[in-house]
């Protein structure tokens, strides 16, 4: 009896483990440390290693994370988004963009149209709706900017083609969101609807002006309440208090929390050059909520999932044609603009990764209104289209990091 009490304890102690966030985090920071140096050995870099180590703890693995801890956690990805946005509006310095603007600009909007138009068009040809096939395709459009940031901290780059890397993810992500809201807006009416399309796209600028607006106005704050503090302990409290407001308060008010605090962060950085010694102050804080993010991006894959044969299929497709359309498109950019040979070859190539946002908008569809009750749209093919863009998550995360990793290199190495 003894022994049996004593196993059924050991079962109950480990069911509470695996339900509480305190275990969860621990868990995850130990084992994506050591995924991370695994894979520095393996000359990869540490975000390969992170997601991973979520790999082997999620229900497609070792199932070491509940699902109750996994729904915990989903601050830390906030507070992660929030922190990779900032840091990027940081690098949007309108002295680097006057010298960056009009490669940014048609880079931008070659590595958005062409992965679109690619991967709509081959969905399309393999017999996915219409209008799924035009979802599917703006989704394709999105980058990873936790990823980017990682891997250009991760090697301290710096020069051209990180400010034009950096530029080119917050111009396009922003588009590629203004687009979802207005193709999804657009499914019910599809084919036609000039009008609608129209009302929409005048309603996506609105959306984006007044989030560039909130943005702006929590950057002033943080600047306003930092410039005159010596303390760097005070700073970074104060920031890290403004982001959660501005996250919460982007939430609340249905706009982009990515792009208001994007918007934040190249607001703080063009009042003052002393801006800077503020994103200095939160680099201690970023390595293990960087570390956390890509562990719980990890757990959400599940490979038995992914690899079913339709999934596969398209999924392989979805890939193929997204990479052939960033790297084509960024390339036809770079060279209509005039970029050097650096940007021209390589930049492209920093575009692979793909993650939370992709995931957000796949959310976003599955609970879309708009798609309930359509004749042109078959049953289950919004399951599909998250198998599909997960299975490009799950590639991408795992390939795009050493692959921006090389390509940073290899353009630093000509920019020399």
């Amino acid at each position: 009896m003894t022994g049996t009490t004593g196993f059924l304890d050991s079962i109950e102690l480990f069911h509470f483990l695996r339900i509480h966030p305190l275990f969860a985090i621990g868990t995850m920071l130990v084992l994506g440390y050591v995924f991370a140096k695994l894979s520095e050995l393996m000359r990869l870099p540490e975000v390969t290693g992170f997601i991973l180590a979520g790999l082997l703890m999620g229900s497609g693995g070792l199932a070491i994370l509940g699902s109750s801890a996994s729904e915990d956690l989903g601050v830390i990805t906030e507070v992660a988004l929030g922190l990779i946005a900032l840091t990027i509006g940081g690098e949007l310095r309108l002295t680097k963009l006057r010298r960056i603007m009009r490669s940014v600009a048609w880079i931008t909007v070659g590595q958005f149209s062409l992965p679109f138009l690619f991967v709509a068009i081959a969905l399309f040809f393999m017999d996915l709706s219409l209008p799924f096939a035009l979802l599917l395709g703006v989704v394709a459009t999105t980058t990873s900017p936790a990823a980017v940031v990682a891997v250009v901290q991760s090697i301290r780059a710096r020069g051209t083609i990180v400010d034009s890397l950096y530029g080119t993810v917050a111009l396009g992500d922003a588009i590629s969101i203004a687009a979802f809201g207005i193709v999804l807006s657009l499914v019910p009416s599809l084919p036609g609807a000039v009008e609608s399309f129209t009302g929409l796209f005048w309603a996506a600028i609105a959306d984006i002006g007044v989030s560039l607006i909130l943005g702006t106005f929590f950057g002033f704050l943080i600047y306003a309440f930092t410039r005159a503090q010596n303390n760097t302990g005070e700073v970074m409290i104060l920031t890290l208090g403004f982001l959660f407001l501005s996250t919460t308060t982007a939430i609340l008010l249905g706009f982009s929390p990515l792009l208001v605090n994007m918007a934040a962060g190249a607001a703080l950085a063009n009042m003052s050059p002393r801006s800077t010694r503020v994103f200095r102050t939160l680099e201690p804080f970023t390595p293990p909520v960087y570390a956390l993010f890509f562990v719980i991006a990890g757990t959400k894959l599940n490979p038995s999932l992914l690899f079913a044969a339709d999934t596969l299929l398209f999924g392989l497709l979805f890939v193929t044609a997204r990479w052939i359309g960033k790297y084509t498109g960024a390339y036809l950019g770079a060279r209509m603009s005039g970029c050097s040979a650096e940007i021209r070859d390589y930049l492209g190539l920093g575009l692979f990764s793909q993650a939370g946002i992709a995931l957000g908008l796949m959310v976003l569809l599955h609970t879309a209104p708009q798609l309930h009750g359509l004749e042109n749209l078959p049953v289950g093919v919004v399951q599909t289209g998250i198998h599909i863009v997960l299975f490009s998550v799950f590639v991408n995360e795992i390939t795009g990091p050493p692959i921006a990793k090389m390509a940073i290199r290899r353009a630093l190495e000509l920019e020399e």
